[in-house]
């Protein structure tokens, strides 16, 4: 039976957490055992809100060393940085002059991000687009987002029908793979765990820093059980093991956390171990075989595009 093509990425944007874990690296990790496809540093979208050149250099070693210490799949998966596949923005620019400004003034996480105090730049504006260049260059059968970011396909497939109408049958149309189990992992304060808020336990984090941050979860002396804690708790223990340690517990707000900074620790113990054994020239090493596999893909179907735009000679 023929195996989907998927593609995700990230952003290399800072130190991950827990969330990011829950919310998009464990669900991408376990993707990757059954299907074969690429996964991508989108270090180029990141330079819509990141403008720290050292930061982002890093970001992007670190991240690498991040999915691999996850437990993400190579036989599977083409790691691979965004910018050494340089048709991603070469399609982008072709797909920009094929859509409309109102088409792109629709997009929710532009508005949002607006909303939220970042620059309207023109990057932000036609991320979309970028996105698109990133998933049909490569013949993508599904691409796994979260019900929030279901737009971002539909203007991917919307980008391959202008294509295609204009200069014919290219590229094929994406389906969004929604994980109703993906977790919305709280943070310290109960809001959504996000570095922004300052509310983030660090994925790799050592059992001190553990500690620190699970003691500082805001607990709600109102009732027996804690209900942040328990929020995060979940996510590393059943709901029928969590019943009998809260009952057995109850009103005990140290224990609890006691007892989640141990459950943390030993969950993070392997993969904080194995991470410690990648080294910068690993990673390295890891995205330049994958960039030049990437990009023997990529540079087939812009061959193919650039002589049905008329550019070719």
């Amino acid at each position: 039976m023929h195996k989907k093509r998927v593609l995700s990425g990230l952003q290399p944007s800072g130190q991950l957490h827990i969330g990011n874990y829950f919310g998009a690296i464990k669900p991408n990790v376990e993707l990757f055992k059954d299907h074969q496809g690429l996964f991508m540093i989108a270090d180029y979208h990141a330079l819509t809100s990141l403008k720290d050149p050292q930061a982002l250099h890093e970001n992007i070693i670190e991240n690498v060393k991040d999915y691999l210490a996850a437990g993400l799949n190579l036989d599977n998966a083409i790691l691979f940085q965004q910018s050494s596949v340089q048709e991603h923005t070469e399609l982008a620019w072709i797909f920009d002059t094929l859509v409309t400004v109102p088409f792109l003034m629709q997009a929710h996480a532009y508005k949002d991000k607006v909303a939220r105090g970042l620059e309207a730049n023109a990057g932000l504006f036609t991320y979309p687009m970028l996105q698109a260049a990133d998933i049909l260059l490569y013949d993508i059968d599904v691409v796994p987002v979260g019900e929030d970011q279901r737009q971002h396909i539909e203007y991917a497939r919307e980008a391959a029908k202008k294509f295609n109408s204009a200069f014919g049958d290219t590229f094929k149309e994406p389906e969004e793979l929604i994980s109703e189990s993906v977790a919305v992992v709280p943070g310290t304060d109960g809001q959504k765990m996000s570095k922004s808020y300052g509310n983030t336990i660090p994925l790799f984090a050592t059992r001190d820093e553990i500690q620190r941050a699970v003691m500082s979860i805001v607990t709600d002396s109102s009732g027996d059980v804690p209900e942040n804690v328990y929020a995060i708790h979940k996510l590393y223990r059943s709901e029928k093991e969590l019943t009998m340690i809260y009952h057995s517990n109850r009103g005990n707000y140290k224990a609890l956390k006691e007892t989640l900074i141990e459950d943390i620790d030993l969950y993070i113990a392997p993969m904080r171990e194995k991470r410690t054994s990648i080294t910068d020239e690993d990673a390295k090493k890891i995205l330049k075989e994958g960039g030049e596999k990437a990009k023997t893909i990529a540079s087939k179907k812009m061959a193919d595009v650039r002589k049905k735009i008329g550019v070719a000679l």
